[in-house]
């Protein structure tokens, strides 16, 4: 049994690391800046902090003593959150320094970034179904403003730290992660969700049409959680302190998952198109030759099978709300 320390713990990929290292008996210390009360998974059987990451003594103070940090805080959102909140998103910096200084001083085995593909090169992008992105495209650097800058610069930060103080650190890109008990309104919510809420929503209240925003066509990837975690964990215990992409190469246009969706609720939409809303970058998926070849790993489960999921329990969440808790608490 080792400790591990989860930065982010209160947030949606938090939550079920959390929960998947509990299961394998490790103890776990949870930080994240949300109240608990507001977390989306919380266990009774860890040490539980509600603190602001961005301040070093509250990083030095949760990585005393432990083996291993994830740190998966940051701020952000789907692309409405990120386009409008570029600042916000920057100052996440603040929590990967101070934790990267934090377990240097407290001598962590080792450190954990999960970084996004928000880093990818945008020029590389402006097609749909365009080639899945390799790790190499990265650069020369011309990531998503705001969010994906922080997340570049991050991933160089842990790759100084392990050769001038040999802190061994991994680094994840991160494809659009989805899955029951994550963001689903609000405004933070990603593409998935938001298209199994607007779905389930016209169905309970007999609409027949939902918005979209952009036309539709834009491109992506998206990983269910359980693939997520499995492919975290993977990396994390690996011996390789490369980067990495960990995301699904199933390339679908939003149009595409909207039909999903309708065939999986049972329900047709008319599509109300808003082409003035944030879209991101026109095409975007992950390209797996590096990580199957280095660690013979892929996603396994289909976005069809996972939006099934997904969809049902958004759509208990909204019908039934009583009896749907969103945030949940375990022993």
């Amino acid at each position: 049994m080792s400790k591990y320390l989860v930065c982010g713990a209160g947030g949606f990929i938090g939550g079920y690391l959390v929960k998947s290292l509990i299961d394998e008996g490790h103890e776990v210390v949870c930080a994240d800046i949300k109240p608990l009360e507001f977390w989306f998974q919380n266990f009774d059987n860890c040490q539980n902090y509600s603190l602001d990451l961005k301040e070093i003594e509250n990083c030095e103070k949760v990585s005393t003593g432990v083996d291993y940090v994830y740190n998966m805080a940051c701020n952000m959102g789907g692309m409405g959150f990120i386009e409008n909140n570029k600042a916000e998103c920057m100052l996440s910096v603040l929590i990967n320094t101070n934790m990267l200084r934090s377990c240097k001083k407290n001598d962590v085995k080792r450190y954990f970034f999960s970084s996004s593909a928000c880093v990818y090169n945008g020029q590389k992008q402006n097609e749909t179904f365009i080639p899945g992105l390799k790790e190499e495209d990265a650069y020369p650097a011309e990531p998503e403003d705001g969010y994906g800058w922080e997340k570049l610069f991050s991933e160089r930060m842990c790759r100084h730290f392990t050769e001038d103080f040999k802190l061994e650190t991994r680094c994840i890109r991160y494809h659009n992660v989805y899955g029951p008990l994550g963001t689903y309104d609000g405004g933070r919510e990603k593409a998935p969700a938001a298209i199994c809420r607007k779905i389930a929503n016209a169905k309970i209240n007999k609409e027949k049409s939902i918005e979209v925003w952009g036309d539709g066509e834009q491109t992506r990837s998206f990983m269910f959680i359980d693939d997520c975690i499995f492919g975290t964990k993977k990396i994390f215990n690996s011996n390789l302190n490369e980067v990495y992409n960990l995301g699904s190469s199933e390339q679908v246009s939003i149009n595409q998952m909207i039909k999903m969706v309708e065939k999986i609720s049972d329900y047709k939409v008319e599509k109300r198109y808003l082409l003035n809303k944030p879209k991101g970058v026109r095409g975007r998926s992950s390209d797996n030759t590096k990580i199957l070849s280095d660690l013979n790993w892929e996603p396994s489960i289909k976005l069809y099978e996972g939006l099934e999921k997904t969809y049902s329990w958004i759509y208990q969440s909204i019908k039934n709300p009583s009896n749907t808790q969103k945030f949940t608490s375990s022993n």
